[in-house]
């Protein structure tokens, strides 16, 4: 797509279409790794327009995890809503989906299922990821630090989650992000320790996660 072209579209549709690529891109080569060129030609338009719109790569990647963070706190919030129009249903089979262990019973599993879900926007979980491992960058640390207390409150405050239920549900979505991080479903079916492990964790969302895996890996 050209400037010109782009320039048709209107400002939030360009400004999505950016954040999108560069969710990917950041997701994929982390913040150091990433440049606003590769960013640009993931979002198929060029580099100064992506420098025009978001003023460096630094505002680009703050735009990425806002983004994240919005879509996450959406989902579970939705979510959590549903639950509670059900009735707030205290519990359910365990092998009918994602589970986060001791997690307040169903809404633990509802929740696990939306997570995992997320990956279907491409680089959303591992550009989290990566903002949650910069604690130490004064602007990008401090806003990581704001969004992981936030999903923890509404854990807490809105799901109604014990301490100990928030923390092992928080731990699980970390390993959820290492294992798609390490690329471990490169080896499902390849090494018996591996396969167990994705087995074990991503349950009936296995497909799904086998799928957008090997599309990343043949973008990459």
């Amino acid at each position: 797509m050209t400037d010109k072209i782009s320039e048709r579209i209107p400002s939030a549709e360009r400004r999505e279409q950016i954040l999108e690529a560069a969710s990917r891109v950041f997701g994929e080569r982390g913040y150091f790794g990433a440049t606003t060129d590769q960013i640009a030609k993931a979002a198929g338009i060029s580099q100064p327009y992506v420098v025009r719109m978001f003023g460096g790569k630094e505002n680009l990647f703050v735009g990425v995890l806002t983004r994240s963070l919005e879509r996450l706190l959406v989902a579970f919030t939705e979510t959590i809503a549903q639950w509670k129009a059900d009735g707030s249903p205290a519990s359910s089979d365990p092998s009918s989906g994602i589970t986060m262990t001791g997690a307040h019973g169903e809404i633990g599993r509802r929740l696990g299922l939306a997570y995992v879900n997320l990956i279907e926007d491409r680089g959303l979980l591992l550009s989290l990821m990566q903002a949650f491992s910069m604690g130490q960058d004064p602007t990008i640390g401090g806003k990581a630090r704001e969004g992981f207390l936030t999903i923890y409150r509404l854990l807490r405050e809105e799901a109604g989650f014990e301490p100990e239920e928030a923390r092992s549900f928080l731990a699980e979505g970390m390993l959820l992000n290492t294992l798609l991080g390490l690329r471990l479903t490169d080896e499902y079916g390849k090494d018996d320790a591996a396969t167990e492990l994705i087995e074990c964790t991503f349950r009936t969302k296995l497909q799904l996660v086998l799928e957008v895996s090997g599309d990343e890996g043949e973008r990459a």
